[in-house]
């Protein structure tokens, strides 16, 4: 919902467990569960927004309406998936070269030829170089305010707007470079650099969950 039409390339890990007849089943499995998935989420959506049009008074709910219209509307394709050994480093390349053929694909991404303004190649370069900079806190969070004002002493981002900023981050965060949720309204105002972190800090936030689901089971 948040990327709408989004493109997915399901990623198959821990190759080198399974036998060559193995790997090759459960890529047909793991396929085919996902193309139910979308069968199932596509049904589901057109019998809610059925029974909506068919209520006594559907005018009371036109909000939950065009939510679910909006939701029908999105698309997300699929594309085949992937088989790695993630302790091959040909694997690795071999997946990455495959990441790079799909990106440059016109058919799968209509927008691939469009050109960047150079600043926001400019606004990228230095927040990298904030990132990697010595005072840089671990966690890499940071005010976006602040954000701007650190930009704004580059010679060449001095009359760098906070309006031109957040579009810039929009980008920023939609390739992955940092993280920023500006839907959510705690969190508007700040700017994570470092996105491993942010990624490790979920990971362990789930293992204590886990953990912690463990001892109430015990």
């Amino acid at each position: 919902m948040q990327v709408p039409n989004s493109v997915v390339l399901p990623v198959g890990t821990h190759v080198d467990c399974c036998r060559e007849e193995e790997v090759e089943e459960k890529s047909r499995d793991i396929m085919a569960k996902i193309e139910a998935m979308l069968v199932e989420r596509k049904s589901n959506l057109a019998h809610f927004i059925d029974n909506l049009e068919g209520s006594d008074e559907p005018e009371f709910y036109m909000d939950q309406w065009e939510r679910l219209k909006e939701m029908e509307s999105c698309t997300l394709t699929i594309l085949n998936l992937v088989a790695v050994n993630c302790m091959d480093h040909h694997d690795i390349k071999k997946l990455e070269a495959t990441i790079l053929e799909h990106v440059k694909n016109e058919e799968v991404f209509p927008e691939v030829v469009r050109v960047l303004p150079p600043i926001y190649k400019q606004v990228e370069a230095a927040i990298v170089d904030i990132a990697q900079s010595e005072e840089m806190a671990v966690h890499g969070m940071m005010d976006l305010q602040y954000l701007l004002s650190k930009l704004s002493q580059c010679k060449h981002l001095a009359n760098l707007s906070r309006e031109l900023l957040q579009d810039i981050l929009w980008y920023l965060h939609r390739i992955g470079l940092v993280m920023w949720y500006e839907e959510i309204k705690h969190l508007e105002s700040t700017v994570f650099l470092q996105p491993t972190f942010l990624i490790t800090m979920f990971k362990v936030n789930v293992g204590i969950c886990r953990a912690q689901a463990l001892q109430l089971c015990w």
